[in-house]
């Protein structure tokens, strides 16, 4: 007899999405921090990095992480989305918590969450949201390990952002693009004045201790923007390009191979096991925030340290290679800026004649913008509907493709699985050309075809 009883992260993931979804957002942080406040000052409990930015901030994080591991540091990331498990949001020591652990640390803390939403009921207010809540997870689940330091990624934006009720030492940005206009604005000046919020106190508006921000690639507007924010906090930022940049960077088998100039010194010859020369930047930037942390003028990194760090970083659903004969890589870019990076990651890394772009995407986003990155590289696209109540139909998108496409090249199916066999048919019709197979759109279209090539986790 099959057993048809939830499973504990079942009933508590459960428990959790009968909250208000991401895309609700309370623009507040008094919720959360009455909520850590409850537990003993769980936002407090180790030093604080935080990364915020539009695109990279998860593949940065994740180098940050085993940057710090690599160094012995104990280390708790929290990240969003996730791919297939909940649990991955919430990491230590590099691996997503144990289900064992996010039951037990849930059920500790749900009569703190009850608390405070029935403080938030008394003043005519909204209760936690989901991200609000998870947010108290994961330091929860940080405070309760015990970590060394806290690696968060923001959620959306910054300044009302849940993770902001931790004080960062080190912030970091990743590059600044337009993406959630309708919650940040529609200027990348609207946007990077958001995303500086970070570099705020918790209870009040002077900078937390000592902040250091360490600032990635940006376009110049999003640049004297965040000089701007910094000026009028009284800070200096370390800068891409000024204190830290590439000097060098290369394909390599399964990887790159850059090196660097730091603030305190230069890093020679890394490997780093993902494609893409955005993760080159990405990695730039994760290297300088560590260095801000932990190194000093008189006492930089050690570049072997570094090296071995960068080696160990995955970043899946971003340039992930899942089979080969034909080639199939997905990514998960859903703007225009993201498909930027993934057109010319593709051209960087791979000798394709041609390429099939297997697209599904949200509503919401800047599909006009995506489909034509995707065209500068792919000869034919398949378009399906994702799996998600924010998701655009296959009938519209396909209609939003033949603006860009012959309509002969626009393939339309019904659903993930059948456009994934389509792509493979259209793929190896002429075994005179390499075609390589690109998935993309949305991380939940990235989560899909994973599992339906048989990848279900997400270390």
């Amino acid at each position: 007899m099959t057993n048809t009883e939830p499973t504990g992260l079942q009933l508590a993931e459960a428990a959790l999405q009968a909250r208000a979804g991401e895309t609700e957002i309370e623009l507040r942080l008094d919720a959360t921090l009455r909520a850590c406040e409850l537990l003993g000052d769980i936002h407090r409990a180790a030093p604080v990095i935080m990364i915020a930015g539009t695109n990279g901030k998860t593949s940065t994080a994740r180098m940050v992480d085993a940057l710090l591991s690599a160094h012995d540091l104990r280390v708790g990331r929290f990240s969003s989305p996730h791919l297939h498990s909940v649990t991955e949001r919430i990491s230590v020591d590099s691996a997503p918590v144990s289900e064992d652990d996010f039951v037990r640390v849930f059920a500790e803390i749900r009569p703190f969450l009850d608390m405070v939403d029935a403080e938030l009921a008394g003043d005519g207010r909204p209760p936690l949201t989901y991200f609000e809540a998870l947010t108290v997870l994961a330091f929860a689940v940080f405070a309760d390990a015990p970590v060394d330091v806290y690696v968060l990624e923001v959620g959306m934006g910054g300044q009302w952002d849940s993770t902001n009720v931790a004080d960062a030492e080190v912030c970091g940005f990743t590059h600044i693009s337009l993406d959630h206009q309708a919650f940040l604005g529609d200027t990348l000046t609207d946007i990077a004045a958001t995303k500086a919020g970070i570099l705020d106190r918790t209870q009040d508006d002077t900078p937390a201790p000592t902040p250091v921000a360490v600032i990635g690639n940006q376009d110049d507007e999003a640049a004297e923007e965040l000089e701007s924010q910094l000026a009028s906090r009284g800070l200096t930022g370390r800068w891409f390009g000024r204190e830290f940049e590439v000097l060098e960077a290369k394909q390599a088998v399964d990887g790159q191979l850059f090196s660097m100039r730091g603030a305190y010194d230069v890093y020679s010859d890394l490997f780093l096991p993902l494609l893409g020369r955005h993760q080159i930047d990405n990695a730039a930037l994760a290297v300088a925030i560590v260095e801000q942390f932990l190194g000093t003028e008189d006492k930089p990194l050690n570049t072997d340290t570094i090296g071995t760090g960068l080696s160990t970083v995955t970043s899946p659903g971003r340039m992930e290679v899942m089979r080969s004969d034909p080639t199939i890589v997905v990514d998960g870019a859903h703007n225009p800026d993201a498909a930027i990076a993934l057109r010319e990651a593709l051209a960087d890394s791979f000798d394709f004649s041609d390429v099939v772009a297997v697209v599904a995407v949200y509503e919401d986003k800047d599909v006009h913008g995506v489909l034509e990155h995707l065209y500068r590289t792919a000869g034919r696209v398949v378009v399906a509907q994702a799996q998600s109540p924010r998701a655009l139909s296959s009938q519209k998108l396909a209609e939003a493709a033949e603006e860009w496409w012959d309509p002969d090249d626009v393939i339309r199916t019904d659903n993930l699985n059948d456009a994934l066999m389509r792509a493979v048919d259209l793929a190896l019709e002429d075994p005179e050309r390499t075609t390589g197979i690109v998935v993309t759109g949305s991380l939940s279209t990235v989560a899909e075809a994973r599992t339906l090539l048989g990848r279900k986790d997400a270390q």
